[in-house]
């Protein structure tokens, strides 16, 4: 649906949700997804059938606090949500949501942005955290979404190994590639550390592709457990291919916890320079 109207308003929504019971964020024909959810609550909320754009798209049992989307609706749909209510109409879409909405999603914020604002091309980074229980006892009560280990690991040499990456660098080693995609990506914070006592592994990035960071995951654990140097992920990294000794770890740690955009102003300018094809060093 087209903006720059005085009819639709674009929308953006602040989304968490549980990933253990999704087959991911996308749409996918007899599964249930985050995406059919949400869909489905926005379209009875609403009234209207909706289209929602993501900041980036989680794979089956990869969980969200600060998922971003965005969609546009019609100007009299979005002024008709509180109904006799003196609330904000984001408010209003808050609580009404939650009515229809599973509990495993939930939405968190609703407000309107400019026509420029993307969800997926205005981001400028994306923030993770992978988190591993190693502990002799773990808690079963963090098992949907702390990943538990059975060998103590070495958090101040993961920390090292991932240091050793960030950058721009074309990161296909851990990456499953998608036809006509580059694998380029910027690293901007990459950090190793216990967070009471279970191991947080936290990256930030203008983007990643598919697998990158339960890639990254399982090459730090090769080094948390000793098996391999704290060089081997660069190295890995430097080689530029698929390296079949890197496990693509479980997505049961994996979190993803906010996503940056620019000012206003910059916005479709991001957008813009997000969409061009990356070269190492363009």
């Amino acid at each position: 649906m087209p903006t720059s109207t005085p009819d639709v308003v674009r929308l953006r929504l602040d989304v968490a949700y549980d990933g253990t019971d999704f087959s991911g964020w996308a749409v996918q024909p007899g599964r249930r997804t985050v995406q059919g959810e949400l869909t489905r609550a926005l379209d009875t909320v609403l009234r209207t059938p909706v289209t929602l754009t993501v900041a980036g798209r989680t794979d089956a049992g990869v969980h969200a606090r600060g998922q971003v989307v965005h969609l546009d609706v019609p100007r009299a749909a979005w002024e008709a949500v509180p109904g006799r209510s003196d609330r904000a109409p984001g408010d209003v879409l808050v609580t009404r949501v939650a009515g229809v909405a599973p509990a495993d999603v939930v939405l968190r914020r609703a407000a309107v942005v400019p026509d420029a604002f993307d969800a997926r091309f205005s981001a400028l980074w994306r923030r993770y955290t992978y988190r591993i229980d190693d502990g002799a006892a773990a808690d079963p009560l963090t098992r949907a979404w702390v990943l538990r280990h059975r060998r103590a690991l070495d958090a101040p040499a993961m920390h090292d190994a991932v240091r050793r990456l960030l950058g721009e660098h074309d990161f296909l080693a851990y990456c499953r590639p998608r036809e006509g995609a580059t694998t380029i990506r910027t690293l901007q914070e990459a950090a190793v550390g216990r967070e009471a006592g279970v191991v947080a592994i936290t990256v930030r990035a203008d983007a990643f592709c598919h697998s990158m960071v339960r890639s990254l995951v399982g090459a730090l654990l090769a080094v948390g457990e000793g098996r391999r140097e704290v060089a081997w992920p660069r190295e890995v990294l430097d080689a530029v291919r698929r390296d079949g000794a890197v496990a693509v770890a479980p997505p049961t740690g994996l979190v993803l916890e906010e996503v940056g955009y620019p000012p206003d102003a910059e916005l479709a300018e991001r957008a813009r320079t997000a969409r061009a094809v990356r070269t190492l060093g363009g």
